[in-house]
This record gives C-alpha cells, structure tokens and sequence, in this order.
C-alpha cells in the first residue's frame, strides 16, 4: 500500500495565525497558486479544494492551481444535485485530461439544511443521499458507455445520453465520500473508492473500517480509507503542547471564529460524523496518547478539528498506527495554512513516507 498525504489549500490567506477553516472569504488568484506550490514543493501528493453555498467554485480554483504546479492532484468537493449529471462526467473528464490525470472528487451532500439551502435546495438530507447516489450511477454510465444510452430513476432521466470525453484515470478518478448515516455508508459503500473519516481513537478506528468492509464487500467492492486530523508539531513535547493550548485558547476567546460564517451560531454538531467526533472529546481530552480533542469540543465538531500533538517523530509514529490498520491516505493541515504546509513538509511528510516504505517491506502478517 503507498501512502498518500493530502492537505487543503484555501482562496484567500487566512485572517489569524489560528484558522479553523479555509474556504470561505473572496479570492485571491495569487494566494491559491501560493498555498498549491507550497504543498507541492512540502511532499503533498493532493491538495482538497472545499465547498460552501457562498465559496469561490472548487473546479475552477482547482484548474487555476493546476496550470501552475506540476504533479500536484486536486481533491475538489463536489454536492451533487446542482449541475446535470452527464455535463458532470463531462466536467470531470475534461478536468481529469486537461491535468494530465490529477483528479479526484470528494463527494458531499451538505452539513446544514440551511447551508444546503443558500444554493437553493430544500431537499431532506435523506432524500440527497438517494438523489447523489443515483447521480453517480449516472456519471459512471456516462464514463463507461461509448454508445448513446438512456437512464430512468427516482430523480434523473436522460434519452440518448452520451459523452465523446471520458476520463484519463481509469475506470474515472477515485471517487471519496464521508459521512456515518446510514444513507452516506449506503451510497459510499456501493458507488465510492474511499471512505473519508475523522481522527478517532484507534480502537474505533479500526472497528469502523471493518464494519464498512463488510458493507462494501456485499457489493464485491474493496474499499480504501482517509483519515483528516490536525498535527500540532514543536521541536519539543512540552512545546508542542504549549502550542496547542495557544491554539485553543485563540478559538475559544472573544475573537474566536468558527471561519464559516453559516456556522457562527452553531453551539454543536450538526451531522452523525461530528457527533461521533464530539463523543470522543467529551469522553476525554487526550486518546491514544496523542489524539486530543478539546478543540473539536470548544468548536462543537464542525469538520476536522481533532488533533495529534507531539514532535514530528511523535506525531509521525501516531500517523502510521492509523497506516497499519490500513487508511492509505491521510488529509493533515494546521491552523497557520500556509507556515504548518512548509513545516509540515520539512519535518512531518518526510518521516511519515520513510516509514510508511518501512512498513511496506515488512512481511505480511499471516
């Protein structure tokens, strides 16, 4: 298995040196090739492009980004529901050959009602996940039919659709998805490659990838996981510590910002995965030793917000207990966007990919 590390890049820089979130504000061209070039020259293999109902459209970032880095991928954030289906596949097609292969999609369906709604859809959030999983079937019968073909389902129907640009990877670019509904765990585990999941503890790390496992393999698919978490890194334990307490304390003061302005009210989590996350934080501050949660907690769970707190070494060593049960990719960005990228690069990535190739050459375990 070859580890991959993705980070985010934001639109605009970021307006404190302690940002919980990143896509929202203006945009800055000059800032989006900024923050892409740092993580590809810091090791990043992609780079996720978010989304919000008020936020600078992902695609369009994403390929201004790409026409000035190299071998860097995009993980763009996509709500189905929006845009037709077959102009979708078209998009990501001609996105996916116009970058030379440095595609992938993260699939969402939307936190809020009412961050869902400032696009102008009032769709139940059960009824979404029925809605994006029939979108993807469509997108993938766009993908793979070189003959016009028709299409009738709850919410779509096409006559005689058709694509004369399909994508470069094959069978199309990796398709992630998050969520722990059940409608988000449906959709995922007939439709998706990877599961995109929130930093917990180890143990239910582990019990929740084998669960989606088997939910998967009823379908004779293989999944793959992510994992998204906050190093917090220092040249020392203490210090790292030190940093992270900063850090908290500069979300909780009276200056603090939750960064997504839909969300400024928001007192607690508002879907089953930041439910799950905050269950953990308030069960206890620190798990596994380095797992620490009281800024998912101060924050009410709203996206990635646990953290693993140490040395690079340290931190690095807790990643790969994560890469041994299997997680292939890891989405890790701080709360300086731009400064923890180059850190990150210098003294995280480096010792993560050693020691994942070192894992790789160890025999089996039978």
């Amino acid at each position: 298995m070859s580890i991959r590390m993705i980070g985010m890049i934001g639109v605009t820089p970021p307006s404190s040196a302690a940002t919980l979130h990143v896509i929202e504000g203006g945009l800055s061209p000059n800032y989006v090739i900024e923050a892409a070039r740092a993580h590809e020259a810091a090791g990043f293999d992609l780079v996720l492009v978010g989304y919000s109902s008020s936020s600078a459209e992902g695609f369009l970032v994403a390929l201004h980004a790409a026409a000035q880095t190299k071998r860097l991928g995009y993980l763009i954030a996509h709500r189905p529901g929006f845009v037709a289906p077959t102009l979708m596949a078209r998009k990501i097609a001609t996105f996916d050959h116009l970058t030379g292969g440095r595609l992938a999609v993260h699939v969402i369906t939307g936190k809020t009602d009412d961050e869902q709604q400032g696009d102008g859809d009032f769709t139940p959030k059960a009824q979404r996940y029925r809605r994006a999983a029939e979108y993807l079937e469509l997108m993938k019968l766009a993908w793979a039919n070189d003959k016009p073909f028709d299409f009738e389902g709850e919410f779509y129907r096409v006559k005689g659709a058709h694509s004369d640009v399909h994508p470069l990877q094959k069978p199309h670019p990796p398709l992630f998805f998050g969520g722990a509904s059940e409608g988000a765990l449906d959709m995922g585990a007939r439709l998706c490659d990877v599961y995109a999941i929130y930093a917990e503890p180890l143990a239910s790390t582990r019990e929740r990838m084998q669960e989606f496992r088997a939910r998967a393999a009823a379908f004779g698919r293989t999944p793959d996981f992510n994992v998204s978490v906050r190093p917090i890194i220092a040249a020392n334990e203490g210090a790292a510590w030190d940093k992270a307490n900063k850090i908290l304390a500069a979300m909780t003061g009276a200056s603090g910002k939750k960064g997504w302005s839909r969300q400024e009210a928001m007192t607690g989590p508002v879907d089953n995965a930041g439910r799950r996350l905050m269950s953990f934080a308030l069960e206890s501050d620190v798990h596994d030793e380095r797992l620490w949660m009281p800024i998912a907690r101060a924050t009410g769970a709203l996206g990635n917000t646990s953290c693993l707190v140490g040395t690079a070494e340290q931190v690095a060593q807790a990643i790969l207990r994560y890469y041994r049960l299997g997680v292939g990719s890891f989405l890790i960005r701080g709360f300086d966007p731009l400064n923890d990228t180059k850190d990150f690069g210098r003294e995280l990535i480096p010792r993560i990919k050693v020691g994942a190739a070192e894992i790789d050459r160890l025999p089996a375990a039978g």
